[in-house]
């Protein structure tokens, strides 16, 4: 068993080790910059609109107050729910399409990161 390890190529893997440690540090910048973007989304016709960021936060919430009738506040709780979960589904589209994007870029096969 040991006579085969003075056949192994370190310098490969070496070079192996350096490949990944590069792919990991952009996929962490590339996560990082994801994060710092937003999408926005609306629901009722414009009555609310939801913004989140690339954590999936709820960063802010419009209502137009036009739209809103005051005595029925169970619809305005099921628009902003049915917004918010439209703009983080949206995040969540974007952040698969840049993984996708930086997979491509470092020339992994499609499937090869989680959630792709």
């Amino acid at each position: 068993m040991f006579e085969d390890l003075s056949k192994l190529n370190l310098g490969n893997l070496s070079d192996l080790m350096s490949k990944a440690q590069d792919m990991r540090t952009r996929m962490e910048a590339s996560q990082a910059e994801m994060q710092k973007k937003t999408v926005t989304a609306d629901a009722g016709g414009g009555m609310v609109q939801a913004t989140v960021n690339g954590k999936m936060e709820l960063i802010k919430l419009r209502i137009d107050k036009s739209k809103v009738d005051v005595n029925d506040t169970e619809l305005l709780e099921d628009v902003i729910i049915a917004a918010v979960s439209a703009a983080q589904h949206r995040a969540a589209v974007m952040l698969q399409d840049e993984m996708r994007k930086q997979a491509q870029q470092m020339g992994l096969p499609p499937g090869m990161l989680p959630g792709m």
